[in-house]
C-alpha cells in the first residue's frame, strides 16, 4: 500500500514494502555540509528520502541517486517528479556502478547497509536488502570516483564499523573532518556515527557535540 508524508515543502510517497524514512537519513540530513546550488549523489538511495531532506534545506540542488532495487529506483523518479526536483536515478550496484560524469559532485551521501549479508538476523525482503552488504569499501570507492576535488562524501555507520570506514576512505582519498555521534541519552553509550569527509583534504578531524536523542 502507498502512504504519503510530508518533509517540509514536499511530499513523499512510500509503498509498505520498500525501505521507508528512518531517523539515520533525518539526522544525516541535518547533519552534513550543503550549499544551494551543489550536485549531490545519493547511494543507495531507497525511495528518495534524502533527496527530499536535502532540497527542504537548500535550493537549486541537482539530486542524482543509485540504488540496486529496481522498485526503489522508480518510487525514487516519482518522487523528484511529483516534487518538481531536479535529478536522475539510476538503478545499479555500488560495486559496478553504471557509468556517469565521474568527478562531478560536491556532495556523494549515503545510509548504507549496517550488517554484511549472512551475519545475523534483519529484515527480509526489500528492507533486508538495504541493511545487508559486502561492507563499506565499495561505497568509499564509489564516493572517491564521483567527487570533484574538495567535495564532501558524508555516511552514517555504527560504532563498530568506524575502523573499516577510516581505512575505506583513506584508501580513496578521502580525508574525515568532521564525526558526530548520537546517544539515546547522555549516559548510554553511541548507537551511530556520522561522518564527513573531503576528497584531497588535510588532515585534521573535529568531534563535535554528541547528538542526545529526544
Amino acid at each position: 500500500m502507498r502512504t504519503t508524508e510530508r518533509l517540509g515543502r514536499y511530499v513523499l510517497t512510500q509503498e509498505d514494502t520498500l525501505p521507508k524514512v528512518s531517523r539515520d537519513s533525518l539526522m544525516l540530513s541535518r547533519f552534513v555540509t550543503l550549499k544551494r546550488g551543489w550536485r549531490v549523489l545519493d547511494l543507495g538511495c531507497g525511495v528518495g528520502v534524502l533527496a527530499l531532506a536535502l532540497a527542504e534545506r537548500e535550493d537549486g540542488l541537482t539530486l542524482d541517486g543509485l540504488d540496486i532495487q529496481p522498485e526503489c529506483v522508480r518510487l525514487a523518479r516519482f518522487n523528484l517528479t511529483q516534487n518538481d526536483l531536479a535529478g536522475t536515478i539510476w538503478q545499479g550496484d555500488v560495486a559496478d556502478p553504471p557509468r556517469l560524469n565521474w568527478g562531478s559532485y560536491d556532495l556523494v551521501i549515503s545510509n548504507p547497509p549496517y550488517f554484511r549479508t549472512g551475519a545475523g538476523k534483519t529484515a527480509s525482503g526489500s528492507r533486508g536488502i538495504a541493511r545487508t552488504g559486502e561492507g563499506l569499501e565499495p561505497w568509499c570507492a564509489m564516493a572517491g570516483r564521483a567527487l570533484k576535488n574538495g567535495g564532501r562524501f558524508a555516511l552514517c555507520t555504527r560504532p563498530e564499523g568506524l575502523n573499516e570506514l577510516f581505512h575505506a576512505l583513506t584508501a580513496h582519498d578521502m580525508e574525515p573532518k568532521r564525526m558526530q555521534q548520537v546517544q539515546s541519552a547522555p549516559e548510554k553509550r553511541p548507537n551511530l556515527i556520522m561522518i564527513e569527509a573531503v576528497r584531497q583534504g588535510k588532515p585534521g578531524l573535529t568531534l563535535l557535540n554528541a547528538w542526545i536523542e529526544r
